[in-house]
């Protein structure tokens, strides 16, 4: 599932071509995707001015100059592809298409169907059901290593599965909860509410900087990835620890013969993938 980095991508891919665009026609090609599209949403969404794209975890907000929201979310294999007027024909798994009046056009595609639209409200955003239990971001002003203490205390359970619990912190995955506790030097196992003071500033401070470059490199493209431009994310080629099961981390002093190099476990049904040498 694309995780926040993929999903800024697109959204900084989406920006130049929508906003301050009217989308002069809106086509949905099948009543749902992982739920039922809103009643009237291509009605709803023709003639409007898109005034800014944005993210909120891992969905994507369309802002419209009627104060209404489109609220997207990719799913597991979800796509907004760009490409030029006139729309080209629509593929199998092409489910909404775009269209502006600088004659761009935006599809989204989405094989699984577990991704999502709906629209609300700008008053009632932070209400949405998609969003109103979410933890703060991890790339905004309110996000810190005592912020971070204080939401993982009381949490008895292995850190790497408390951080993918979105009302704790928005936006974390699979992949960037594992590199940002290797940066950090802390086992997935370890539990969470042990995570205080220098330890909690250091996991904040990891986690900001493995998004910012995962973010820089585009993305992380393992399966079905691509940014907005139909560009591939290059991140996965930077990682640590993540998928390197058996292989050394970057500036290893381990023994591989005795400790195997990078593990890999089971957390929660997910793959952790960590060093137990340089992890703690």
């Amino acid at each position: 599932m694309p995780e926040l980095p993929e999903v800024e991508t697109v959204c900084r891919g989406l920006a130049p071509h929508l906003e301050g665009r009217v989308l002069t026609r809106v086509v949905q090609r099948r009543p749902d995707l992982r739920f039922p599209f809103p009643p009237k949403f291509c009605e709803r969404l023709t003639g409007r001015r898109v005034a800014a794209v944005r993210r909120r975890a891992k969905y994507i907000l369309m802002h419209l100059d009627d104060g209404t929201v489109l609220l997207a979310h990719l799913g597991m294999s979800g796509r907004m592809v760009i490409s030029p007027a006139p729309a080209p024909e629509p593929a199998t798994h092409d489910h909404v298409i775009f269209e502006t009046d600088e004659g761009t056009v935006v599809t989204f595609n989405d094989a699984r169907r577990f991704g999502m639209m709906d629209l609300t409200e700008e008053g009632a955003l932070a209400e949405h059901p998609m969003l109103r239990s979410l933890g703060p971001e991890p790339l905004g002003n309110d996000f810190s290593g005592p912020v971070l203490a204080e939401r993982l205390a009381g949490r008895m359970s292995p850190i790497k599965a408390v951080l993918l619990d979105q009302t704790v912190v928005a936006g974390l995955g699979n992949i960037y909860v594992s590199e940002a506790l290797f940066c950090a030097g802390l086992s997935p196992t370890r539990m969470a509410a042990t995570v205080t003071g220098a330890k909690a500033e250091r996991l904040a401070r990891c986690i900001r900087d493995v998004l910012a470059r995962a973010i820089e490199a585009g993305g992380s493209t393992l399966r079905d990835h691509r940014q907005a431009t139909g560009e591939l994310g290059y991140f996965q080629h930077q990682f640590s620890v993540y998928d390197r099961e058996g292989e050394p981390c970057p500036g290893c002093t381990c023994n591989l013969a005795k400790t195997g190099g990078i593990q890999r476990i089971v957390q929660s049904g997910r793959s952790t993938f960590y060093c137990s040498h340089r992890q703690r």
